[in-house]
């Protein structure tokens, strides 16, 4: 037997055993309607997916808190009052501020009480500040474990300045600077006038006689 006779005739036809699919798909007709229907199904399937989570933000959602690092913005929070017992340095953004704390950079020395005028320091301070300051005002007068606190209010060049003291034993320490800053833009450099708080401290002083030590008086 030769191979030739074990291989099919050329003219023998085949038939595919694997049984056909068919898709029923309904209300669908062969024909123009054919892709207007298939669009429909898309967009039902659409609209009825859940879309995920994070796709539509929650509207308890809140933004994260802005930094206010400005320095106009940190001249608008002013700390007041004492600082571990001591009066405060010059903040940086206030650059016309005078204080006798050494971290400041416009550093004063504190005054001395002579010892025929250490009574009733704070009293003689509060009729010194009336008699040369223009609408003071008295915010706080108080007893603390390091010395007498008083702080004031009066008239500055640019809005109301600030003025604290602290009288322990024969020592008056000091800080005196404007509660209103002035910035022109675009610059973020406050303008101050220290010159005009010299002047406002120096008027207090020589209202009441004490010693004030400066650079100028060491040499």
């Amino acid at each position: 037997m030769s191979l030739m006779s074990l291989l099919p005739p050329l003219s023998a036809s085949y038939t595919n055993t694997v049984p056909k699919l068919k898709i029923h798909i309904p209300h669908l007709v062969v024909g123009q309607r054919v892709l207007p229907n298939l669009l429909s199904l898309a967009l039902a399937a659409t609209l009825t997916t859940p879309l995920p989570s994070h796709a539509i933000p929650s509207l308890n959602s809140q933004s994260p808190p802005i930094s206010l690092t400005t320095p106009f913005s940190q001249s608008k929070n002013l700390e007041l009052g004492l600082e571990n017992g001591k009066i405060r340095p010059c903040p940086s953004i206030n650059p016309g501020c005078i204080s006798t704390n050494p971290k400041s950079s416009s550093f004063a020395f504190p005054w001395l009480i002579p010892a025929n005028s250490s009574d009733d320091a704070i009293q003689k301070l509060r009729e010194a500040i009336l008699k040369t300051q223009k609408n003071a005002k008295f915010q706080l007068v108080e007893n603390t474990l390091y010395g007498q606190y008083l702080q004031a209010e009066v008239d500055g060049g640019f809005g109301r300045d600030v003025i604290e003291f602290l009288v322990k034993d024969d020592v008056v320490s000091y800080r005196c600077m404007a509660m209103k800053v002035t910035y022109v833009y675009p610059f973020t450099t406050a303008f101050g006038d220290s010159k005009g708080q010299e002047a406002r401290l120096k008027q207090i002083n020589d209202q009441l006689g004490w010693y004030a030590p400066s650079f100028d008086s060491m040499e």
